[in-house]
């Protein structure tokens, strides 16, 4: 297993020969606020962090061809699906998971862009832990981002997945964005990742 740092880039096939599906997992904790017994009765321990993970599939010019998340679970052609929504953020491991079948997966497909952003508007100064990390479909893990910055921002380009040549190559990102929603991110995403 690699741990990335910001902006480095792995070649997913040779960390592994079994990459028809892969699976990424998201997780993030809420941040612990201090506060005692007396805090914890009124409100000062922990809250859930309601974050939504996403996938947004892009072709080498940057045009968005699907996106998958907690409203549209599954990509038109079946090969990106994502596991479903985790609305507190507590608990080890990760907290959402989005499978992808490369194999499926149409050959315009240059780019699978990796997002997290709260829709209810909470920050990353209450997120601590935040995490990104690709497995292979025996389950060995390829490679883990784990996202150190905090911000008033609502949503993070996590990393992403280019084809090259045959072979994927995985990249840490860890952009902060603005938007509550992947949508109101896009342009962001596409600045990073094609032209980034």
């Amino acid at each position: 297993m690699v741990s990335l740092s910001k902006n480095q880039t792995i070649s997913l096939a040779k960390q592994s020969s079994a990459l028809s599906q892969i699976q990424f997992g998201l997780g993030w904790d809420p941040v612990k606020k201090k506060g005692g017994f007396l805090g914890g009765l009124f409100g000062g321990g922990s809250d859930s962090i309601d974050l939504d993970a996403s996938c947004v599939l892009l072709d080498a010019q940057g045009k968005v061809i699907d996106t998958v998340s907690f409203r549209q679970l599954s990509s038109k052609d079946g090969a990106i699906v994502h596991t479903g929504d985790n609305l507190t953020g507590e608990g080890d491991g990760d907290d959402e998971v989005i499978k992808a079948d490369l194999s499926r997966l149409s050959p315009n497909v240059e780019f699978l862009a990796l997002t997290v952003n709260s829709f209810r508007g909470q920050t990353f100064n209450e997120v601590d832990n935040a995490f990104c990390r690709v497995l292979d479909q025996s389950s060995k893990e390829l490679g883990r981002f784990r996202l150190t910055e905090q911000g008033s921002h609502t949503g993070v380009l996590i990393a992403s997945l280019r084809r090259s040549g045959g072979e994927w190559n995985f990249t840490a990102h860890g952009l902060a964005c603005t938007g509550r929603t992947v949508e109101e991110m896009m342009s962001q995403i596409v600045a990073a990742v094609v032209n980034g």
